[in-house]
Protein backbone atom coordinates (compact mmCIF):
# COMPACT_ATOMS: atom_id res chain seq x y z
CA UNK A 1 0.00 0.00 0.00
CA UNK A 2 0.72 3.40 -0.80
CA UNK A 3 2.35 5.29 2.55
CA UNK A 4 -0.24 8.27 0.99
CA UNK A 5 -3.24 6.37 1.04
CA UNK A 6 -2.46 5.23 4.84
CA UNK A 7 -3.93 7.25 7.85
CA UNK A 8 -2.20 5.89 9.77
CA UNK A 9 1.19 7.52 8.22
CA UNK A 10 1.91 11.52 9.16
CA UNK A 11 2.84 14.05 7.00
CA UNK A 12 4.84 16.36 8.14
CA UNK A 13 6.75 19.55 6.15
CA UNK A 14 10.19 20.59 6.40
CA UNK A 15 10.14 21.82 9.53
CA UNK A 16 8.81 18.60 11.52
CA UNK A 17 5.64 19.51 11.39
CA UNK A 18 2.14 17.23 11.11
CA UNK A 19 0.69 18.28 7.56
CA UNK A 20 -1.31 15.49 6.99
CA UNK A 21 -4.73 16.57 5.53
CA UNK A 22 -7.82 15.62 7.06
CA UNK A 23 -8.76 13.44 4.32
CA UNK A 24 -6.49 10.74 5.38
CA UNK A 25 -8.54 10.46 8.49
CA UNK A 26 -11.14 7.19 8.80
CA UNK A 27 -14.46 8.29 7.75
CA UNK A 28 -16.98 7.58 11.00
CA UNK A 29 -20.42 5.88 9.84
CA UNK A 30 -23.49 7.54 11.16
CA UNK A 31 -23.52 4.47 13.80
CA UNK A 32 -20.38 5.73 14.63
CA UNK A 33 -21.10 9.24 15.02
CA UNK A 34 -21.04 10.56 18.64
CA UNK A 35 -23.97 13.10 19.54
CA UNK A 36 -23.25 16.34 20.91
CA UNK A 37 -26.05 18.89 22.92
CA UNK A 38 -26.77 21.57 20.38
CA UNK A 39 -29.10 22.93 22.52
CA UNK A 40 -27.94 25.88 24.43
CA UNK A 41 -30.96 25.83 26.88
CA UNK A 42 -29.72 21.81 27.48
CA UNK A 43 -25.99 23.03 28.32
CA UNK A 44 -26.96 25.50 30.42
CA UNK A 45 -29.38 23.59 32.58
CA UNK A 46 -26.72 20.26 32.16
CA UNK A 47 -24.23 22.88 33.36
CA UNK A 48 -26.22 23.88 36.57
CA UNK A 49 -27.21 20.72 37.01
CA UNK A 50 -23.59 19.66 37.54
CA UNK A 51 -22.35 22.49 39.61
CA UNK A 52 -25.28 21.93 42.00
CA UNK A 53 -24.19 18.20 42.31
CA UNK A 54 -21.09 19.18 42.78
CA UNK A 55 -21.70 21.64 45.72
CA UNK A 56 -24.11 19.29 47.29
CA UNK A 57 -21.06 16.29 46.98
CA UNK A 58 -18.62 18.61 49.24
CA UNK A 59 -21.23 19.32 51.69
CA UNK A 60 -22.13 16.15 52.16
CA UNK A 61 -18.76 14.88 52.14
CA UNK A 62 -18.36 13.17 55.28
CA UNK A 63 -21.60 11.21 53.85
CA UNK A 64 -20.75 10.54 50.38
CA UNK A 65 -17.19 9.63 50.60
CA UNK A 66 -17.62 7.05 52.78
CA UNK A 67 -20.43 5.92 50.53
CA UNK A 68 -18.12 6.05 47.73
CA UNK A 69 -15.33 3.86 49.17
CA UNK A 70 -17.74 1.52 50.40
CA UNK A 71 -18.51 0.56 46.84
CA UNK A 72 -15.16 0.37 45.70
CA UNK A 73 -14.78 -2.25 48.60
CA UNK A 74 -18.01 -4.14 47.60
CA UNK A 75 -16.48 -4.24 44.28
CA UNK A 76 -12.73 -5.10 45.61
CA UNK A 77 -14.66 -8.28 47.90
CA UNK A 78 -16.79 -9.12 45.33
CA UNK A 79 -15.14 -12.52 44.36
CA UNK A 80 -14.58 -13.98 47.66
CA UNK A 81 -18.24 -13.00 48.53
CA UNK A 82 -18.92 -15.70 45.45
CA UNK A 83 -16.30 -17.82 47.14
CA UNK A 84 -18.44 -17.91 50.29
CA UNK A 85 -21.72 -18.21 48.34
CA UNK A 86 -20.08 -21.00 46.28
CA UNK A 87 -19.73 -22.78 49.93
CA UNK A 88 -23.17 -22.50 50.74
CA UNK A 89 -22.37 -20.14 53.24
CA UNK A 90 -25.34 -17.43 53.54
CA UNK A 91 -25.43 -14.13 52.06
CA UNK A 92 -25.81 -12.37 55.36
CA UNK A 93 -23.25 -14.16 56.96
CA UNK A 94 -20.56 -13.91 54.20
CA UNK A 95 -21.04 -10.12 54.53
CA UNK A 96 -20.20 -9.74 57.85
CA UNK A 97 -17.12 -12.17 57.72
CA UNK A 98 -16.19 -9.94 54.89
CA UNK A 99 -16.68 -6.68 57.06
CA UNK A 100 -14.72 -8.49 60.07
CA UNK A 101 -11.78 -9.04 58.27
CA UNK A 102 -11.34 -5.77 56.55
CA UNK A 103 -12.22 -4.42 60.55
CA UNK A 104 -9.05 -6.72 61.50
CA UNK A 105 -6.70 -5.61 58.88
CA UNK A 106 -7.00 -2.32 59.55
CA UNK A 107 -6.69 -2.90 62.99
CA UNK A 108 -3.70 -4.98 62.90
CA UNK A 109 -2.00 -2.10 60.89
CA UNK A 110 -2.85 0.40 62.66
CA UNK A 111 -1.76 -1.41 66.03
CA UNK A 112 1.59 -2.75 64.82
CA UNK A 113 2.84 0.55 62.96
CA UNK A 114 1.37 3.19 65.97
CA UNK A 115 4.26 2.39 68.23
CA UNK A 116 7.28 3.24 65.20
CA UNK A 117 5.22 6.01 64.09
CA UNK A 118 5.09 7.68 67.40
CA UNK A 119 9.11 6.72 67.88
CA UNK A 120 9.86 8.44 64.14
CA UNK A 121 7.42 11.41 65.17
CA UNK A 122 9.41 12.28 68.19
CA UNK A 123 12.89 12.24 65.52
CA UNK A 124 11.56 13.89 62.67
CA UNK A 125 11.92 17.50 63.69
CA UNK A 126 15.94 16.61 63.68
CA UNK A 127 16.14 15.49 60.39
CA UNK A 128 15.00 18.84 58.38
CA UNK A 129 18.15 20.97 60.14
CA UNK A 130 20.31 17.64 59.62
CA UNK A 131 19.67 17.46 55.35
CA UNK A 132 19.88 21.64 55.87
CA UNK A 133 23.60 20.94 57.41
CA UNK A 134 24.34 18.26 55.08
CA UNK A 135 23.16 19.84 51.61
CA UNK A 136 24.51 23.11 52.73
CA UNK A 137 24.09 24.27 48.64
CA UNK A 138 20.32 23.80 49.13
CA UNK A 139 20.15 25.15 52.26
CA UNK A 140 18.29 28.27 51.10
CA UNK A 141 15.85 26.43 49.46
CA UNK A 142 15.55 23.89 51.98
CA UNK A 143 14.70 26.55 54.46
CA UNK A 144 11.93 28.37 52.13
CA UNK A 145 10.61 24.96 52.04
CA UNK A 146 10.55 25.24 55.66
CA UNK A 147 9.12 28.57 56.18
CA UNK A 148 6.56 27.48 53.71
CA UNK A 149 4.98 24.51 56.40
CA UNK A 150 4.80 26.56 59.03
CA UNK A 151 3.13 29.23 57.91
CA UNK A 152 0.26 26.23 55.97
CA UNK A 153 0.88 24.75 59.83
CA UNK A 154 -0.08 28.13 61.24
CA UNK A 155 -3.11 29.15 58.99
CA UNK A 156 -4.29 25.72 59.62
CA UNK A 157 -4.00 25.40 62.76
CA UNK A 158 -2.22 22.63 62.80
CA UNK A 159 1.01 23.24 65.20
CA UNK A 160 3.46 26.16 66.52
CA UNK A 161 5.31 27.88 64.65
CA UNK A 162 8.48 26.27 66.29
CA UNK A 163 10.93 24.53 64.09
CA UNK A 164 9.95 21.08 65.77
CA UNK A 165 6.27 21.49 64.40
CA UNK A 166 7.18 21.08 61.19
CA UNK A 167 8.02 17.28 61.50
CA UNK A 168 5.53 16.77 64.16
CA UNK A 169 2.82 18.50 62.24
CA UNK A 170 3.31 16.28 58.56
CA UNK A 171 3.85 12.81 60.67
CA UNK A 172 0.96 13.52 62.91
CA UNK A 173 -1.26 14.35 59.19
CA UNK A 174 0.19 10.76 57.82
CA UNK A 175 0.18 8.56 60.85
CA UNK A 176 -2.65 9.65 62.98
CA UNK A 177 -6.34 9.83 62.33
CA UNK A 178 -8.72 12.74 63.18
CA UNK A 179 -12.34 12.05 65.25
CA UNK A 180 -14.03 12.50 61.69
CA UNK A 181 -11.61 10.30 59.70
CA UNK A 182 -11.84 7.87 62.49
CA UNK A 183 -15.62 8.17 62.09
CA UNK A 184 -15.78 8.24 58.20
CA UNK A 185 -14.10 5.01 58.72
CA UNK A 186 -17.29 3.34 60.50
CA UNK A 187 -19.59 4.91 58.73
CA UNK A 188 -17.70 3.15 55.34
CA UNK A 189 -17.45 -0.22 57.13
CA UNK A 190 -21.32 0.09 57.85
CA UNK A 191 -22.46 1.20 54.33
CA UNK A 192 -19.95 -1.78 53.06
CA UNK A 193 -21.90 -4.37 54.83
CA UNK A 194 -25.38 -3.17 53.47
CA UNK A 195 -23.35 -2.84 49.68
CA UNK A 196 -22.61 -6.55 50.18
CA UNK A 197 -25.70 -7.88 51.79
CA UNK A 198 -28.20 -5.71 49.58
CA UNK A 199 -26.12 -4.09 46.67
CA UNK A 200 -28.02 -6.24 44.06
CA UNK A 201 -31.11 -4.81 44.59
CA UNK A 202 -30.32 -1.40 43.51
CA UNK A 203 -29.68 -2.96 39.61
CA UNK A 204 -32.72 -5.24 39.94
CA UNK A 205 -35.09 -2.07 40.70
CA UNK A 206 -33.62 0.18 38.20
CA UNK A 207 -34.09 -2.56 35.74
CA UNK A 208 -37.69 -2.95 36.87
CA UNK A 209 -38.30 0.73 36.01
CA UNK A 210 -36.35 0.97 32.52
CA UNK A 211 -39.72 1.20 30.52
CA UNK A 212 -38.02 -0.72 27.16
CA UNK A 213 -35.83 -3.91 26.32
CA UNK A 214 -33.23 -2.13 25.43
CA UNK A 215 -32.77 -0.02 28.15
CA UNK A 216 -33.03 -2.93 30.76
CA UNK A 217 -30.08 -4.52 28.88
CA UNK A 218 -27.79 -1.40 28.76
CA UNK A 219 -28.39 -0.77 32.72
CA UNK A 220 -27.51 -4.53 33.17
CA UNK A 221 -24.53 -4.15 30.74
CA UNK A 222 -23.28 -0.99 32.85
CA UNK A 223 -23.21 -2.79 35.76
CA UNK A 224 -21.67 -6.04 34.46
CA UNK A 225 -19.09 -3.85 33.18
CA UNK A 226 -18.28 -1.73 35.98
CA UNK A 227 -18.17 -4.48 38.65
CA UNK A 228 -16.10 -6.31 36.14
CA UNK A 229 -13.26 -3.70 35.18
CA UNK A 230 -13.61 -1.22 38.50
CA UNK A 231 -12.92 -4.92 40.11
CA UNK A 232 -9.92 -5.84 38.20
CA UNK A 233 -8.45 -2.30 38.66
CA UNK A 234 -8.62 -2.79 42.26
CA UNK A 235 -7.43 -6.21 42.79
CA UNK A 236 -4.62 -5.25 40.43
CA UNK A 237 -3.79 -2.05 42.42
CA UNK A 238 -3.82 -3.63 45.73
CA UNK A 239 -1.54 -6.66 44.76
CA UNK A 240 0.86 -3.81 43.26
CA UNK A 241 0.51 -1.52 45.65
CA UNK A 242 1.19 -4.49 48.43
CA UNK A 243 4.01 -5.86 46.79
CA UNK A 244 5.45 -2.30 46.54
CA UNK A 245 5.03 -2.43 50.58
CA UNK A 246 6.80 -5.72 50.43
CA UNK A 247 9.53 -4.37 48.35
CA UNK A 248 10.33 -1.15 50.40
CA UNK A 249 10.00 -2.71 53.73
CA UNK A 250 12.78 -5.59 52.86
CA UNK A 251 14.37 -2.03 51.30
CA UNK A 252 14.45 -0.03 54.83
CA UNK A 253 15.59 -3.68 56.62
CA UNK A 254 18.93 -4.40 54.22
CA UNK A 255 19.71 -0.47 54.70
CA UNK A 256 19.21 -0.49 58.17
CA UNK A 257 16.25 2.18 58.37
CA UNK A 258 15.01 -0.22 60.81
CA UNK A 259 10.60 -0.65 61.22
CA UNK A 260 10.25 -2.24 58.01
CA UNK A 261 6.54 -2.97 59.16
CA UNK A 262 5.79 0.68 59.61
CA UNK A 263 7.73 1.80 56.22
CA UNK A 264 5.71 -0.81 53.97
CA UNK A 265 2.58 0.29 55.47
CA UNK A 266 3.05 3.80 54.28
CA UNK A 267 4.51 2.57 50.90
CA UNK A 268 1.40 0.67 50.64
CA UNK A 269 -0.96 3.00 51.78
CA UNK A 270 0.58 6.11 49.81
CA UNK A 271 0.88 4.19 46.36
CA UNK A 272 -2.47 4.11 46.03
CA UNK A 273 -3.01 7.97 45.24
CA UNK A 274 -1.41 8.77 42.16
CA UNK A 275 1.82 10.83 41.73
CA UNK A 276 1.39 12.58 44.86
CA UNK A 277 1.81 9.67 47.43
CA UNK A 278 5.23 8.77 45.97
CA UNK A 279 6.55 11.77 45.93
CA UNK A 280 5.26 12.06 49.42
CA UNK A 281 7.09 8.89 50.38
CA UNK A 282 10.22 9.82 48.39
CA UNK A 283 10.61 13.11 50.89
CA UNK A 284 9.65 10.96 53.47
CA UNK A 285 11.98 8.27 52.94
CA UNK A 286 15.26 11.07 52.33
CA UNK A 287 14.01 12.49 56.20
CA UNK A 288 14.42 8.54 57.50
CA UNK A 289 17.94 8.04 55.69
CA UNK A 290 19.08 11.60 56.99
CA UNK A 291 17.93 10.45 60.56
CA UNK A 292 19.76 7.06 60.72
CA UNK A 293 23.11 7.87 58.67
CA UNK A 294 25.98 10.28 58.87
CA UNK A 295 26.62 10.06 54.91
CA UNK A 296 24.93 12.11 52.90
CA UNK A 297 24.76 9.66 49.80
CA UNK A 298 23.67 6.69 52.29
CA UNK A 299 21.22 8.89 53.34
CA UNK A 300 19.70 9.48 50.00
CA UNK A 301 19.84 5.49 49.42
CA UNK A 302 16.34 4.42 50.99
CA UNK A 303 14.60 7.27 49.11
CA UNK A 304 16.61 6.08 45.45
CA UNK A 305 15.86 2.47 45.84
CA UNK A 306 11.87 3.32 47.07
CA UNK A 307 11.88 5.88 43.72
CA UNK A 308 12.93 3.02 41.85
CA UNK A 309 10.56 0.42 43.23
CA UNK A 310 7.94 3.00 42.49
CA UNK A 311 9.43 3.45 38.51
CA UNK A 312 9.28 -0.38 38.12
CA UNK A 313 5.98 -0.87 39.33
CA UNK A 314 4.41 2.37 37.71
CA UNK A 315 5.73 2.47 34.50
CA UNK A 316 6.01 -0.98 33.58
CA UNK A 317 4.41 -3.60 35.76
CA UNK A 318 0.69 -2.04 36.54
CA UNK A 319 0.16 -0.48 32.66
CA UNK A 320 1.18 -4.15 31.29
CA UNK A 321 -1.71 -5.69 33.75
CA UNK A 322 -4.47 -2.88 33.42
CA UNK A 323 -3.43 -1.51 29.51
CA UNK A 324 -6.33 -3.73 28.05
CA UNK A 325 -8.52 -2.50 30.34
CA UNK A 326 -8.28 0.93 30.87
CA UNK A 327 -7.26 3.48 28.61
CA UNK A 328 -7.63 6.76 30.41
CA UNK A 329 -6.37 10.03 29.33
CA UNK A 330 -3.70 11.06 31.55
CA UNK A 331 -4.67 14.90 31.56
CA UNK A 332 -7.92 13.83 32.87
CA UNK A 333 -6.50 11.79 35.63
CA UNK A 334 -4.15 14.29 36.87
CA UNK A 335 -7.06 16.31 36.54
CA UNK A 336 -9.49 14.42 38.45
CA UNK A 337 -6.86 13.61 41.31
CA UNK A 338 -5.81 17.30 41.87
CA UNK A 339 -10.13 18.22 41.59
CA UNK A 340 -11.25 15.28 43.97
CA UNK A 341 -8.35 15.59 46.52
CA UNK A 342 -9.56 19.56 46.88
CA UNK A 343 -12.59 17.75 47.32
CA UNK A 344 -12.19 15.17 49.77
CA UNK A 345 -8.30 15.12 50.88
CA UNK A 346 -7.02 12.18 50.60
CA UNK A 347 -10.13 9.67 50.11
CA UNK A 348 -10.81 11.88 47.39
CA UNK A 349 -7.65 11.23 45.83
CA UNK A 350 -7.51 7.42 46.38
CA UNK A 351 -11.12 7.32 44.92
CA UNK A 352 -10.45 9.49 42.00
CA UNK A 353 -8.93 7.03 39.22
CA UNK A 354 -11.82 4.53 40.09
CA UNK A 355 -14.85 7.16 39.92
CA UNK A 356 -12.62 8.50 36.42
CA UNK A 357 -12.93 5.01 35.35
CA UNK A 358 -17.03 4.24 36.54
CA UNK A 359 -17.82 7.58 34.55
CA UNK A 360 -15.97 6.44 31.67
CA UNK A 361 -18.10 3.24 31.54
CA UNK A 362 -21.09 4.81 31.85
CA UNK A 363 -20.36 7.73 28.79
CA UNK A 364 -19.42 4.84 26.65
CA UNK A 365 -22.35 2.84 26.73
CA UNK A 366 -25.21 5.77 27.18
CA UNK A 367 -25.17 7.16 23.47
CA UNK A 368 -26.02 10.72 24.65
CA UNK A 369 -22.96 10.58 26.69
CA UNK A 370 -20.58 8.50 23.83
CA UNK A 371 -18.89 11.82 23.02
CA UNK A 372 -17.73 12.60 26.68
CA UNK A 373 -16.61 9.12 27.29
CA UNK A 374 -14.36 9.16 24.06
CA UNK A 375 -12.71 12.70 25.46
CA UNK A 376 -12.39 10.45 28.67
CA UNK A 377 -9.89 7.56 26.77
CA UNK A 378 -6.32 7.57 26.67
Amino acid sequence: MNSSEDPQVQHRDADGEDVTPLSLYPETSAEDEMPLPGDAKTIFLAGLFLLGLLAAVHAAAEIVWPFVLAFALALLLQPMQRLLERAHLPRALSSVLLVLAVLAVVIGLVTAISGPAVAWAAKLPDAVPRLIERLRVLAGPLAAVQTFWHKVADFAGWSGSSDSSMGTGLLALLFTGSRSLASGFLTTLLFLFFQLLAGEIFIQRLVEIMPKFGDKRRVVEIAQQIETDISAYLLTITGMNAAVGLATAAVMWLTGIGDPVLWGTVAFMLNFVPIIGPLVGVLIFVMAGALVSDSLWFALVPAGLYLLIHLIEGEALTPMLLAKRFTLNPVMVILSLVFWFWMWSVPGAILSVPMLAVTKIVCDRVRPLAAYGHFLEG
